[in-house]
């Protein structure tokens, strides 16, 4: 059986990669943020523990993204399953930093 043809441009890991890299920016300033109001209000929080799991979250994506650019001449079809795997990866980044905000608003974290 043929291998199928590669991914034509892997567009959406090149599109996964700076906006993950940009997501583990916006979690570290949460979690810098979280620090700084902890020593001056008091009071403790888990939203820096959650904001550095979802930050680990982006960055597998990241890794993956870039791991399926790189071998997409290679390896065409196992590029293609990493870009599959990076994109479900973001969107359960999204997910977590958007349970990490509701939680923000409703003060339940």
């Amino acid at each position: 059986m043929p291998d199928p043809a590669p991914p034509e441009d892997l567009k959406v890991a090149r599109q996964i990669l700076p906006s993950a890299g940009t997501m583990i920016g916006i979690c570290t300033t949460l979690v810098g943020l979280v620090k700084l109001l902890e020593s001056q209000v008091g009071g403790d929080s888990r939203a820096d523990e959650v904001g550095g799991l979802v930050s680990v979250i982006f960055l597998a994506s990241v890794i993956l993204s870039y791991s399926a650019i790189r071998l997409v001449q290679m390896r065409p079809r196992l590029s293609h399953w990493l870009e599959r795997m990076a994109d479900l990866l973001f969107v359960l980044g999204l997910l977590g930093i958007a349970g990490l905000t509701l939680l923000f608003a409703y003060d339940q974290l």
